[in-house]
């Protein structure tokens, strides 16, 4: 995992031109098929909404208004791409590394529809607190229904009518592993470039946003994994609030805020894919210390 975020940023602009001769299609494909392969495992009778979904959403959107009126103060621009890394809704490959961390990948995903869906209605109404009012519940669905909705769809689908190749599909799931490895570089080449390309940013508010980014992603998983413990999920919890569709966080920022920001959420995706790459390292750790224990 860490070869492949060095591998992405060492090679930041051949990925970025591959990425734009692709159509920008090679990470929303790769999400796609991680999450079909995840969903063929989820049997939807196990999905069900919990009261740890409903404060993860309080937290979520009382949290981001309450960062930008404690920042704002002191850095519009700051307090903008702070608000945007808590607002921002569970991401789409939230649901797969919750799985691999060992999370009930029911709860994530009924989280991960919920969530979703609440931000698109309550997002516009929060954004219109540091930015324009231009933004709208369809602007934001279209922006995350095809690569959750469908997905999901389609893993039912092939779970009921096509029950051998859901089945297949679900014993192989570890494949979707691989995928968000060539997925990481991908994204972390494209964040590498775009830091870059930013040279009408300051340099020290780029550095306050990467350091408030931090902050929040870090806060963010540990509150997540302590409300997960009061709920008996920890990885649920935590993989819920702190990894964010930090794609649809960037458009955000960069549509209806100031544009730079979108650096915060940028930052946030190369932090979040520190900790996701930490706590699997640790759990294989831990796995491999239990087999030598049994043998």
């Amino acid at each position: 995992m860490p070869a492949g975020m060095v591998v992405g940023a060492l090679f930041c602009r051949q990925i970025s031109a591959l990425e734009t001769w692709t159509g920008n299609m090679i990470t929303p494909t790769l999400i796609f098929l991680m999450l079909f392969f995840t969903f063929c495992r989820v049997d939807m009778r196990q999905m069900r909404l919990s009261w740890l979904h409903f404060w993860l959403l309080v937290i979520q959107f009382c949290g981001s208004i309450g960062v930008y009126f404690i920042l704002s103060p002191f850095d519009e621009t700051v307090a903008q791409g702070a608000m945007i890394c808590v607002l921002a809704p569970i991401a789409m490959a939230a649901v797969v590394i919750g799985d691999m961390l060992g999370a009930n990948v029911a709860t994530m995903v009924s989280y991960s529809l919920v969530c979703n869906i609440v931000t698109a209605v309550a997002a516009p109404m929060v954004l219109r607190i540091a930015g324009s009012g231009d933004c709208s519940v369809g602007m934001i669905f279209a922006k995350v229904a095809p690569l959750l909705i469908m997905p999901f769809a389609a893993g039912q689908f092939c779970r009921y009518a096509v029950k051998p190749v859901g089945r297949w599909v679900a014993e192989h799931s570890q494949i979707s592993f691989y995928m968000w490895l060539v997925s990481l570089t991908v994204i972390i080449g494209r964040t590498t470039s775009f830091i870059i390309d930013r040279t009408d940013a300051d340099g020290t508010t780029e550095i306050a946003m990467a350091v408030i980014a931090l902050v929040i992603c870090i806060c963010q998983f540990v509150a997540g994994r302590r409300l997960g413990r009061r709920y008996g999920d920890v990885v649920a919890g935590g993989q819920s609030l702190g990894q964010k569709n930090t794609v649809l966080a960037v458009w955000m920022a960069q549509s209806f805020l100031d544009p730079l920001s979108s650096v915060a959420p940028t930052a946030y995706i190369v932090w979040q894919n520190f900790v996701n790459s930490w706590q699997l390292y640790r759990k294989e750790r831990r796995d491999c210390a239990d087999k030598r224990s049994v043998s």
